[in-house]
C-alpha cells in the first residue's frame, strides 16, 4: 500500500496535508523519512511527528451536493476539476455513483462505502429523477418511445417514467444507470441534450440547492434512505 493511502485511511489528515507532511519529513517508515513513492509492508511501523499513527473514530458523513457542469465525478487527483478537489471537504469522502461532466445536479458524497453498491446497482431499481432539455420540440411519440425502452449499448433500456415539462423539456425517472444513458436514448430519436439536471436520488431531493453548494442529508432523509437500503437485503 502507498504511504499516502495508508495515512489517509486513518481519517485524520487531508490528502494535500499528507503530501506536505511527506515533503517535510514528518512521516517515517521504520525510522526512515517516507517519500512520495514509498510502499508499505504489513510489518512496517509508521510514525507521524515521531508518534504512532492512530486511526480516528470516523463518523459517517452524508452530503447532498449540487454538482456544476464541468466537474468530474472521480476521486483521482490527476483528473483536472475532480469532485474531491472541488468540494475540498476536510475529511475523506467520495461520490456515490457518477454524473457526467457535462451534466449537473444532485450527487451524494459520503465516507460510508457500505451504501454505494446498494444505492447504485440496477437490480435494486432505485429511482433517479432528471429534468432534461433537448435541442428542439418533441411530440408525444418521443415521450412514449423513451418510456418504453430504447436500444443502446447492445441492450434495451428498462421501461421508465417520462413526462413533458415544456415543448423541449421533459422529466424522466430511471432505475438504471447506463453510461450517458439519457443522452444516448435521446440521440436514437434524433435529439441532442442541451441540459441535463438530476433532481432526485431515491428519497434525497436537490430541492433549493444552488449550483456548487451542498448540505448534509437530514436525519429524516437518512432514516428513510437506510430503511430502503435494508429492504433490499430482504
Amino acid at each position: 500500500m502507498r504511504i499516502q493511502k495508508y495515512v489517509s485511511e486513518a481519517g485524520i489528515y487531508p490528502r494535500r496535508e499528507i503530501e506536505r507532511m511527506i515533503r517535510d519529513g514528518r512521516i517515517t517508515i521504520n525510522g526512515t523519512p517516507a517519500h512520495k513513492n514509498s510502499m508499505l509492508a504489513e510489518e512496517d511501523m509508521v510514525l507521524v511527528d515521531g508518534k504512532p499513527l492512530v486511526k480516528a473514530e470516523i463518523q459517517p458523513v452524508y452530503i447532498a451536493l449540487y454538482k456544476p457542469v464541468g466537474i468530474t465525478c472521480t476521486a483521482q487527483s490527476s483528473v483536472k476539476e475532480n469532485i474531491i478537489d472541488f468540494m475540498n471537504y476536510p475529511e475523506r469522502i467520495f461520490p456515490v455513483g457518477r454524473l457526467d461532466k457535462d451534466s449537473e445536479g444532485l450527487i451524494i458524497m459520503t465516507n460510508d462505502g457500505s451504501i454505494v453498491n446498494r444505492m447504485m446497482h440496477s437490480s435494486h431499481e432505485h429511482e433517479k429523477e432528471y429534468i432534461v432539455t433537448v435541442d428542439k420540440p418533441f411530440d408525444e411519440a418521443f415521450l412514449q418511445g423513451m418510456a418504453a425502452g430504447v436500444p443502446i449499448l447492445n441492450t434495451v433500456t428498462k421501461p421508465c417514467i417520462v413526462s413533458r415539462v415544456d415543448e423541449n423539456v421533459f422529466r424522466i425517472i430511471l432505475t438504471q444507470g447506463l453510461n450517458r444513458q439519457i443522452r444516448r436514448m435521446c440521440k436514437v430519436f434524433g435529439y441532442r441534450v442541451t441540459r441535463l439536471k438530476r433532481i432526485r436520488i431515491m428519497n434525497i431531493h436537490l430541492g433549493e440547492l444552488q449550483s456548487g453548494k451542498w448540505r448534509y442529508v437530514t436525519e429524516s432523509e437518512l432514516s428513510e434512505l437506510m430503511y430502503q437500503l435494508e429492504e433490499d437485503l430482504k
